[in-house]
């Protein structure tokens, strides 16, 4: 891809842009994940076959990540995004529209398969612009997406607690969301292919250098997953604390990744990534252990906040990692975020599967081993990293940069 060297201005306009993209992209999720009682209801579907709909989700992402790459080739970075997240923005829409089943299913496809290739296509840009920036940026991009996130899921509460039509409800948010993303992506920066430059494979099996990056995404993804879906059932039912207690250990792990997130470029900025997942590891099994020994909430509710703690920077480090891994960031960066996406689709059930056979503590068992296996395989992560203060290892200065990718 080649561009005009953008001036430090404009490179850190473009940051502030992309991370008005990731807030955007963020409130999208907050505002569906509220109103899925509403759409549950309107459908008409039980426990089961809603899960089914939301695995929808899931596949869609994964089936439509891959062409994100091809897509900004054709349209270059500013077009594509601007046309990928208007298209995830208008998704919002469909699922409260649903009247039965097989529309459900249809629904959520289509809205994963654009959260998925919005997904791609920003955190494609994000690594460029931390390239050119020289230091890291990641984290605080992600924790961008979880304020908004958690912006869109408290107007979706006070929606939901107005007894608004979710199909009203999401209308507004998409008009809202759709119109802030047109204005932050007309500040991105515009990368275009050279003359001779192939364009990328519509469909292609991730990079090996993707598959060991994905691997350490992975486990925090699980841990992440299985706290978000279970935490607050382990509080109630394995602890026995009110309802209300549990909901709050649900809130406070959220907020917990959502400010570890917006902080955490400054720890990576010290100390390197490989050293901030390997310490993150530690927390998180620490955490988990905590979770684990825990008779009261007081104690389990600390075991999952430092679990959030130590998970919260690992996936846009992943998401960094493999966009300096290769020729071609969107294929590595796809590959990671469908293994990602993975894991957050199979940790819920498998923990309520292992539950079901033995206990939800063993099955916390198996998420403090896996948050194990960020102190060991962070080392993966070395690849995307440069020489920097304290041996921390971060991206060259914008000038220093030969060629913009996307």
């Amino acid at each position: 891809m080649s561009t005009v060297v953008q001036a430090p201005t404009e490179v850190r306009r473009a940051r502030y842009a992309v991370a008005a993209v990731f807030a955007a992209h963020g409130a999208v999720t907050g505002s569906f994940a509220t109103r899925v009682p509403w759409i549950q209801d309107h459908a008409g579907v039980g426990a089961g076959q809603l899960g089914l709909a939301l695995a929808f989700t899931a596949f869609g992402a994964s089936c439509s990540m891959p062409l994100a790459g091809r897509i900004t080739h054709q349209l270059g970075s500013r077009t594509a995004l601007r046309a990928l997240m208007t298209l995830w923005t208008v998704s919002l829409v469909l699922p409260a529209l649903a009247p039965n089943m097989l529309t459900l299913c249809l629904a959520m496809f289509v809205y994963g398969a654009s959260a998925g290739m919005a997904d791609v296509a920003m955190n494609a840009l994000g690594v460029e612009v931390e390239q050119r920036l020289g230091k890291s940026i990641m984290s605080g991009l992600h924790g961008m997406w979880s304020a908004g996130a958690l912006i869109g899921s408290a107007g979706g509460t006070l929606a939901a607690h107005l007894g608004s039509d979710a199909r009203v409800h999401h209308a507004l948010a998409a008009a809202v969301l759709t119109a802030l993303g047109l204005l932050a992506c007309g500040w991105v920066l515009d990368l275009r292919p050279t003359e001779d430059e192939e364009p990328p494979p519509r469909f292609a099996l991730p990079p090996r250098s993707a598959l060991l990056i994905g691997a350490v995404g992975f486990c925090a993804v699980f841990a992440e997953g299985a706290s978000l879906d279970w935490s607050a059932v382990y509080l109630e039912d394995h602890i026995g604390s009110s309802a209300g207690l549990a909901a709050a250990c649900t809130t406070g792990f959220m907020l917990t990744m959502a400010v570890a997130r917006l902080v955490g470029d400054a720890v990576v900025n010290r100390f390197g990534a490989v050293r901030t997942v390997r310490a993150g590891g530690v927390l998180a099994a620490a955490g988990g252990v905590l979770v684990v020994v825990a008779g009261q909430p007081a104690l389990a509710m600390a075991g999952f906040g430092l679990m959030g703690l130590g998970i919260a920077v690992v996936v846009p480090l992943c998401f960094a990692a493999a966009g300096h891994s290769g020729p071609n960031p969107s294929q590595a960066i796809a590959g990671v975020a469908t293994i990602t996406y993975t894991s957050g689709l199979i940790a819920p059930s498998l923990i309520g599967g292992v539950a079901q056979l033995t206990s939800l503590m063993v099955s916390f068992m198996v998420v403090t081993a896996l948050s194990c296996g960020l102190v060991v395989f962070a080392g993966v992560l070395r690849g995307g990293e440069r020489k920097g203060a304290r041996g921390a290892e971060v991206s060259p200065p914008a000038a220093a940069v030969p060629g913009p990718r996307s």
